[in-house]
């Protein structure tokens, strides 16, 4: 416990600094501008040989000046990124390219120039207007193009660009009506998704044929994503922030599960195992208990460490996650789309980690119970620890190499069966012919299967010689 302490101390502070910390400091530094510019001055533009590399970089040593002038506004940042990054390099191959045209270089000089005067007067809502503009305008052309089309399958096509630029009409528009300015925060990260996945979706809706089994996946993933990214542009709240307790507790087990599985496994796999090596198993079979009382007591005693260890890991959680980040964010729900009802729904984190727990249980049982027979039936915790291990760590590759290579008869092994979390919600499971009952029978009987021989076992062995 000690132990998981000063792990969760760690995990929080890598947590708290890695969402901390930027990467663009050093993109746009003076070491890097005059690394670049040293390297610039050792080429000609003049011969043919260099011309290429030569725009390339000129073209970099403008934007990287450009991005450091104006480093103190992230809106604006993104903006010389996505609008003015492309006219540099157009510009500097104009000015030095094969064929050059001052004419040309001075007519894209003068559209950076009038990119840079609305970054000086601080007015991001003009680049929004002009997107807005822009879709609107693309709609209109579309639409006279549709009332003079007669062909079907061009009509299918506009249609899907019709509603292509209704999804930029309504990013523009969410900007301008929700005051969200250019940049890389959680709300032009939402209107990035949402157009993708709106996109994706139109795609999918354009389709004749009917959707396999894993494109209907990819269609449910943007649905969510996409009823996800309106409720934060709606509401305004960053419901996917990680360095935060409530994100922290949200992602628990991806984030823990490796240390709570090595803290049950180490236990269950020494629990009667210990008791052969040391010779205490005799002085447990003389008690007047039959052996399968005792065994069954030890069992029992491993599910019952499975809770507390991740009880007591959950407290501590929220004790070294509250000290850091503070307990504001656990006002802030879950967002999980439900395709049963086709609805988003709102849920407690305390909640949702309830619910994740009871998803995640057949997996720590199974892994504590493989521990336990081997350490029961060879009496070597080295053993029983290594193999309950190593079965966790190979679950990922077992199932990847089983949807990869579509083996359908994967769907009854264990490893694809003991993560309920995939039924939460109605998702659709990882292969098609899966089900929630279907998957806990699977597990339970794995578990009696690894159960009734050991104790079948257990009750006939020979302890004399211990």
């Amino acid at each position: 416990m000690i132990a998981i302490f000063l792990l969760l101390i760690f995990m929080n502070c890598m947590f708290k600094y890695a969402n901390s910390s930027s990467n663009s400091a050093y993109l746009y530094s003076e070491n890097y501008l005059n690394s670049i510019k040293a390297e610039l001055e050792n080429l000609d533009p003049e011969n043919p040989t260099d011309v290429t590399l030569y725009i390339n970089l000129k073209s970099e040593v403008e934007l990287c000046e450009l991005m450091n002038k104006y480093k103190d506004d992230e809106w604006k940042l993104s903006i010389i990124n996505s609008r003015i990054s492309s006219y540099l390099t157009e510009r500097n191959t104009y000015l030095y390219g094969a064929e050059k045209s001052e004419e040309q270089a001075n007519e894209i000089t003068k559209k950076i120039e009038d990119i840079t005067a609305k970054l000086d007067e601080n007015n991001w809502k003009y680049f929004a207007s002009q997107d807005l503009e822009t879709a609107n305008k693309k709609i209109e052309e579309l639409n006279s193009q549709k009332q003079q089309t007669q062909d079907k399958e061009i009509l299918k096509n506009l249609e899907n660009e019709i509603k292509n630029a209704e999804i930029e009409k309504e990013i523009a528009e969410y900007r301008l009506n929700k005051d969200i300015p250019y940049g890389t925060d959680y709300k032009n990260i939402a209107l990035s998704r949402l157009q993708s996945a709106s996109t994706n979706l139109i795609q999918y809706d354009s389709q004749e044929t009917e959707l396999s089994y894993e494109e209907q996946k990819d269609y449910n993933d943007s649905l969510k994503t996409e009823a996800e990214c309106r409720y934060i542009l709606d509401t305004g709240i960053d419901v996917n922030k990680n360095d935060s307790l409530k994100g922290i507790l949200q992602n628990f087990y991806s984030e823990f599960g490796i240390f709570l599985i090595v803290v049950i496994v180490m236990i269950a796999g020494t629990i009667v195992s210990d008791e052969f090596n040391k010779g205490t198993i005799k002085l447990l079979l003389v008690k007047p208990y039959t052996r399968n009382k005792i065994l069954l007591s030890k069992f029992i005693t491993t599910v019952i460490i499975i809770f507390f260890v991740i009880l007591s890991t959950v407290i501590m959680e929220m004790l070294v996650g509250g000290v850091l980040f503070g307990f504001d964010s656990l006002s802030v729900p879950v967002i999980e789309y439900n395709f049963n009802t086709n609805m988003l729904e709102e849920i407690n984190v305390f909640a949702y980690l309830g619910i994740q727990t009871l998803a995640q249980l057949p997996m720590i049982v199974l892994l504590a119970t493989l521990a336990f027979v081997l350490s029961t039936l060879f009496a070597n915790s080295a053993l029983a620890i290594t193999i309950s291990l190593l079965g966790y760590m190979s679950t990922a590759i077992i199932n990847q190499l089983a949807l990869a290579y579509n083996l359908s008869f994967m769907k009854y092994f264990v490893t694809m069966n003991w993560d309920l979390s995939q039924f939460l919600f109605g998702n659709l499971p990882y292969m098609q012919g899966m089900s929630l009952i279907l998957s806990i029978v699977i597990c339970l009987v794995y578990l009696l299967v690894m159960l009734i021989p050991t104790f079948i076992i257990f009750k006939k062995r020979n302890i004399k010689n211990i």
